[in-house]
């Protein structure tokens, strides 16, 4: 079953279907239709999806440890802890306040 685009997005390969954007890639490179491409501007915004903290070597291999016997990443087991060690800490206070951030 082909699928079609709700509307033409495809100004370079002038197809209706994805499976023909496909195709048309297939048998082309951006060289080909290089002169009817325009300048765009637009703005990337870029933020960490992550923030790190420094762990002591010693603790960071026990974490390895028990993260590998347990079948999952380092940082997966990490995450884990600490979301369970917040949530103890907000059943035992009624919500985590200032002073325990």
């Amino acid at each position: 079953m082909r699928r079609a685009m709700r509307r033409s997005k495809s100004s370079s390969s002038k197809a209706l279907y994805y499976a023909e954007i496909g195709e048309f890639w297939d048998e082309h490179d951006l060289s080909d239709v290089w002169g009817r491409t325009r300048k765009v501007k637009f703005d990337v915004v870029l933020e960490p999806e992550a923030t790190y903290y420094p762990i002591a070597k010693d603790l960071s291999a026990k974490i390895q440890t028990v993260a590998r016997k347990h079948g999952v990443p380092s940082d997966t087991l990490v995450n884990r802890w600490l979301d369970q060690k917040l949530k103890e800490t907000r059943r035992r206070s009624g919500k985590l306040g200032a002073k325990n951030t």
